[in-house]
């Protein structure tokens, strides 16, 4: 079992920057790899990152490209999502997860085993 909690959510002015983070307890860390997908009011669950067992690869949804990045520290137990120029449609409750041993990195969200009860980020206009 993982257990994931997610924190750094938050009110921000579009144009703004903000992070989010999320510590992992359960089993070893290093064991998964890790994604962040969001999920606005009236949408489905989009995926907005994710990164690799050690960190050496990532992958970003479209609408993020360039903009936020994923991070992970091992010596933490801890995967982050820094966000730059952020826009209203950025609104979402964002969650971590982690992935199934199998997936060395995914954008599917059927790939994930283990979710986080999520973090609201808020983009104002």
């Amino acid at each position: 079992q993982v257990q994931l909690v997610e924190s750094g959510g938050g009110l921000v002015q579009a144009g703004g920057s903000l992070g989010v983070s999320c510590v992992a307890s359960g089993r070893t860390f290093s064991s998964y790899a890790m994604g962040w997908f969001r999920q606005a009011p009236g949408k489905e669950r989009e995926f907005v990152a994710a990164i690799s067992r050690s960190g050496g690869s990532t992958i970003y949804g479209d609408s993020v490209k360039g903009r936020f990045t994923i991070s992970r520290d091992s010596a933490k137990n801890t995967v982050y999502l820094h966000m730059h120029s952020l826009k209203p449609e950025d609104t979402a409750v964002y969650y971590c997860a982690a992935a199934a041993p199998r997936y060395s990195i995914s954008a599917r969200d059927a790939s994930y085993d283990y979710w986080g009860q999520g973090t609201r980020v808020t983009v104002s206009s």
